[in-house]
C-alpha cells in the first residue's frame, strides 16, 4: 500500500486519525477548518470517501458518518476510508445550504484556487480528497421544507456504479445525469465511480434516513470489498428499480396545503394527492398526479404559493413492485445491521 497524504499528513497503512484540513480564515481572523477523518486498514484496496454537508443545513450525513465510524465491522477494514462530515462548514455554522457569497458548493466544482469562495473550497477537496481515492458516496437532504423518501442519484449508464447503488439497498434508484459544477461530475472526470444518497429534510435528523444511510454505506463497502460478506443471507433483500425520470407536480394556485399521501406511496396519473385551500373556506382545488409512480419527495410546508413544488414522483408504469419494495424496506430497518444500536432519535 502506497502512503496517504493529506494536509501534508502521512497516514500510513493500519493507521486512524483526524485531519483538520485548513479552509480560510474568518472576518475575526479565527481560523476555519474541515475535518477529516481517516481508517485504513492494513491490507490493500479501495479508497473510499464519504462526504456530508456540501450544503450545510441538510445534516443527516453528518450523524451517517458519526454511526458509521462505531461500527464493528470497520475493524476488519481493507483499504481506506476517508469520511468528511461538514464540507460546507460555513454552512453548517450558519444552518445554510450556500456559503457565504450565496453560492452553491455543489455547482462549483472542480473550482479554482484563485477563483470565488465556493471555488477554492471545491478546488481544495478535489485536491485533497477526490484525488486520493477509488470511489465516492455523496450524502444529502431534500432541501429545507421538502422531505425526501431514501434514493439514490446515479448515472446507471456506468456498470461499476449502478452495481454499487444496487448494493446499496434502496427502493429507488433515479438515473440522474451529471450536473455542470457537480461533485459527481468532477469526479467522473476522475475516473471516480460515484453514488448520491439523498433523503430525508434539512435542517432536521431523520432516524430512518440515518439507518439507511448507514447500512447502505457498509453495504457497498461490502460490495468493493473493502469489509467481509455477511455471514448470514437476509431473509428480505431489496432489488431496487431504476426510475429512468422523473417529474415535479407544481401547485396551480396559492392558499393552504393538505396532503393525502406520504412518501413511498404508489400513485396512478389522475390520482388526487391533496388540495390547496384559501384560507376563508371558500374555494378549494385539487391536486393531480401527472404520473404513474412512487412519490420520492414531497413539501412538508402547508404554506404554498402558485408554481411551488409539491410531490416528486419517480415514474414507474408498474409502480406495484417498487410500493412493495418500500414497505420491505421500511421492515428492514426496524431490524438492527450490527449489535451496536442507539435510542431512537427524537
Amino acid at each position: 500500500m502506497k502512503d496517504l497524504v493529506i494536509a501534508e499528513q502521512t497516514i500510513l497503512p493500519g493507521e486512524s486519525c483526524r485531519i483538520d484540513l485548513p479552509v480560510a480564515l474568518l472576518h475575526t481572523q479565527t481560523p476555519l477548518s474541515m475535518p477529516i477523518l481517516v481508517k485504513r486498514g492494513k491490507s490493500d484496496g479501495p479508497t473510499l470517501f464519504v462526504s456530508a454537508a456540501i450544503h450545510g443545513d441538510e445534516l443527516n450525513g453528518i450523524e451517517i458518518i458519526r454511526r458509521l465510524h462505531q461500527q464493528k465491522s470497520l475493524a476488519k477494514l481493507r483499504g481506506t476510508l476517508i469520511t468528511i462530515p461538514t464540507v460546507n462548514v460555513y454552512g453548517v455554522i450558519h444552518h445554510s445550504r450556500y456559503l457565504p457569497d450565496r453560492r452553491d458548493l455543489n455547482r462549483s466544482f472542480p473550482g479554482s484556487e484563485r477563483g470565488s469562495l465556493a471555488g477554492r473550497l471545491a478546488n481544495l477537496f478535489m485536491k485533497e480528497i477526490v484525488a486520493n481515492c477509488t470511489h465516492g458516496i455523496d450524502l444529502h437532504t431534500g432541501a429545507i421544507h421538502r422531505s425526501n423518501l431514501p434514493q439514490l442519484r446515479v448515472n446507471v449508464d456506468d456498470q461499476e456504479t449502478e452495481a454499487l447503488a444496487r448494493a446499496f439497498g434502496v427502493p429507488v434508484i433515479l438515473n440522474s445525469d451529471l450536473r455542470d459544477g457537480s461533485l459527481r461530475q468532477a469526479a467522473s472526470e476522475y475516473g471516480i465511480p460515484m453514488l448520491l444518497y439523498e433523503s430525508g429534510e434539512a435542517l432536521r435528523l431523520d432516524e430512518m434516513s440515518i439507518r439507511a444511510g448507514v447500512k447502505g454505506i457498509i453495504n457497498v463497502m461490502r460490495e468493493l470489498k473493502m469489509l467481509p460478506r455477511k455471514r448470514y443471507q437476509a431473509k428480505k433483500v431489496i432489488e431496487p428499480l431504476i426510475a429512468r425520470s422523473s417529474l415535479w407536480v407544481r401547485a396551480a394556485e396559492s392558499g393552504i396545503f393538505r396532503t393525502y399521501i406520504g412518501l413511498g406511496a404508489r400513485v396512478k396519473k389522475g390520482d388526487v394527492l391533496g388540495v390547496i385551500a384559501s384560507p376563508f373556506g371558500d374555494n378549494e382545488d385539487e391536486v393531480f398526479s401527472l404520473s404513474n409512480g412512487i412519490i420520492i419527495g414531497k413539501t412538508s410546508l402547508p404554506l404554498i404559493n402558485e408554481g411551488d413544488a409539491l410531490f416528486h414522483i419517480a415514474r414507474f408504469q408498474d409502480s406495484k413492485e417498487v410500493a412493495d419494495n418500500v414497505e420491505v424496506f421500511h421492515e428492514i430497518l426496524s431490524e438492527p445491521e450490527e449489535p451496536f444500536v442507539e435510542p431512537n432519535i427524537i
